[in-house]
């Protein structure tokens, strides 16, 4: 595959090179200390990313854009944002039961009955938190998984998220430049009653279904509720979030899938429930919601 990634993009692929290679060999707190102040820095630059967020927060939360109570949540929500890059540095040098141990989860039962029962699990999450280490956490606790990545420019630094997750026991399927079967093979894991997880709440395809979200329109992606309508699978939705210096995890109960209406109908249906459930847990932590992009289908078509 042909690699197109611009300078910039090779100077960040290098920046998380050396962020694997260095990170976990500093102490923790010092380069935590670090990564708020990049945070801080970048947050009051106000650039395109930084605004963005802004907007994406003022219309979840109600608050006023331009308002100090705006301003402070954004820097919340980059410091959130940064954190998660410090985290997934120092990750690969935890301890499994390290990572267990510090994971606040609600919820994990209905993992657990369903894989027990023999029935495969979809779980579904927003860009929310820390979700590598909540992968993390449920590799730990005996339930490896499938997930879909998007392809990241320059090819190099995508190879390294892969290794990254595989070396903490995901099953990592490209989004793009693959062979094209992902949902075969997702479908076949759950139906063998493993567990799948992917992000939810931004169709990254253009063959989203569309749903109310915080009062707008927008487009998720339409694998997790398809997964669940086609096969069978539990869908449980999952919000990620911090607590303190550990990481919160609440997996809700399964979304079901209506008795009557067409696949068409099913799918729209579950996928409205799906991001109604993202609602509730997105405005209950805001400031982990790490949405630095256009979401809503009125933004992007400014």
């Amino acid at each position: 595959m042909s690699d197109n990634a611009s300078f910039a993009d090779r100077v960040v692929a290098a920046g998380f090179a050396a962020g694997w290679k260095l990170v976990p060999l500093l102490p923790e707190r010092p380069t935590a200390a670090v990564f708020r102040f990049l945070a801080d820095r970048i947050w009051s630059r106000r650039g395109k990313s930084v605004r963005r967020l802004e907007s994406n927060l003022a219309r979840v939360t109600g608050l006023e854009a331009g308002s100090r109570e705006l301003r402070e949540l954004s820097r919340a929500g980059m410091r959130s944002y940064f954190r998660y890059f410090h985290e997934i540095f120092r990750l690969p040098s935890m301890s499994v039961e390290e990572i267990v141990r510090r994971s606040h989860v609600i919820g994990a039962e209905h993992v657990h009955s369903n894989v027990a029962a023999g029935r495969g699990v979809v779980l579904a999450l927003p860009h929310m938190g820390n979700w590598d280490q909540a992968g993390a956490w449920l590799v730990g606790v005996g339930h490896p998984f499938a997930t879909v990545a998007e392809r990241l420019k320059p090819e190099s630094l995508f190879r390294r998220y892969v290794a990254f997750r595989e070396g903490l026991g995901m099953e990592v399927l490209p989004l793009t430049g693959g062979d094209g079967h992902n949902f075969a093979k997702l479908a076949i894991r759950v139906r063998k009653g493993g567990v799948v997880c992917l992000p939810a709440e931004r169709d990254l395809t253009k063959g989203g279904i569309e749903v109310r979200f915080f009062g707008g329109a927008t487009k998720v992606p339409a694998g997790p509720p398809l997964l669940a309508v086609q096969t069978g699978a539990a869908l449980l939705p999952a919000i990620v979030y911090n607590v303190g210096d550990d990481w919160g995890i609440h997996i809700h109960e399964e979304i079901p899938v209506p008795a009557e209406g067409t696949r068409q109908e099913k799918v729209a249906a579950v996928a409205q429930a799906l991001a109604d459930v993202f609602e509730k847990g997105i405005s209950e932590h805001p400031e982990d919601w790490h949405m630095l992009q256009r979401l809503w289908l009125e933004d992007l078509s400014r």
